[in-house]
Parts: C-alpha cells; sequence; structure tokens
C-alpha cells in the first residue's frame, strides 16, 4: 500500500520476519563541522534527499507490474552491495594497491604528497581503462615482443 503524506511518502512493506515496516522518506538537514569525518557523505546526503523519488519508482512500478515496495528494497540493496560488487571486480589486490598510494600520501601529508598520489593513482586508473577506450585488451607481450609499459609497476 502506498500513501501520500503532506511532504513524505510513506511506504508500508512487508520485512524478512513478516511484519509490517513504516518508513519515512525524510528529507535530511543537518548541519557538522568542517573536520567530521563524514561531512562529504552528510553532504550528499543532504543533497540527495531533497529530492523526491517516488515518482519515477511509482511509474516505474507502474510500467513493469512489480510492487513499489519490491522495487524500494531493490534499489536499497543494490547500493548496499555496490561496495562489494566493487571489490569483487577490482579484486582485494588490487584495492590494496590502491589504498596503499592513498595512504602513503596521506603519512607525508603534505599538498604535494597528495597531488603525487592523484597523478600515481590517475595512471593506474588509466592502465585498467584500457581495455575500456582502445577496442581491446594491452597487446599480449607473447605476441607482439615484449609487454607494453605497466604504470602499476
Amino acid at each position: 500500500m502506498l500513501q501520500r503524506g503532506a511532504r513524505t511518502w510513506m511506504i508500508y512493506g512487508v520485512v524478512t520476519v513478516g511484519r509490517l515496516m513504516e518508513l519515512n522518506l525524510e528529507h535530511y538537514t543537518s548541519s557538522w563541522p568542517d573536520d567530521d569525518p563524514d561531512a562529504n557523505f552528510k553532504r550528499e546526503v543532504a543533497e540527495y534527499t531533497r529530492a523526491d523519488p517516488m515518482p519515477a519508482l511509482c511509474q516505474l512500478a507502474e510500467n513493469t507490474h512489480i510492487p513499489i515496495g519490491a522495487l524500494v528494497r531493490y534499489v536499497l540493496v543494490k547500493w548496499t552491495a555496490e561496495g562489494s560488487e566493487a571489490l569483487m571486480a577490482l579484486g582485494p589486490r588490487m584495492v590494496q594497491r590502491l589504498w596503499a598510494v592513498c595512504e602513503c600520501a596521506e603519512s607525508r601529508g603534505t599538498d604535494a604528497a597528495r597531488l603525487d598520489a592523484y597523478a600515481q593513482l590517475r595512471d593506474m586508473l588509466s592502465w585498467l581503462r584500457l581495455p575500456l577506450v582502445s577496442g581491446g585488451p594491452p597487446p599480449n607481450p607473447l605476441v607482439s615482443g615484449g609487454p607494453p609499459p605497466n604504470p602499476l609497476e
């Protein structure tokens, strides 16, 4: 069942334990100190919660004949699983290599170190991105006579 409130949508759906759950899609407005470690996330939550996702979800539910609660659940699960999917796609070794660049720059604690890290990360990502933009994977070193330059090493 879907009800439209004054400024919020109220969604009633069945959760996995079989009881009804009421979810208030509220706007997030708050303030936080500049040094809050979650400031970027909070700023993004405040920005995105200004929009109303329900008209698009209602239209999608109507067009696909999927219950609105199932769509909302899908969106939430898809978003929360995104980090795990990214880890699986990159692999734990590559995530550690990328993170090590950031840790090294932060331990040096200078703007110059951070700019160097940005350049290094850009090079690493450009190597990973190469098959997506060049029409195929890098040449096979066993066939081409030598390995392509690898900025990851």
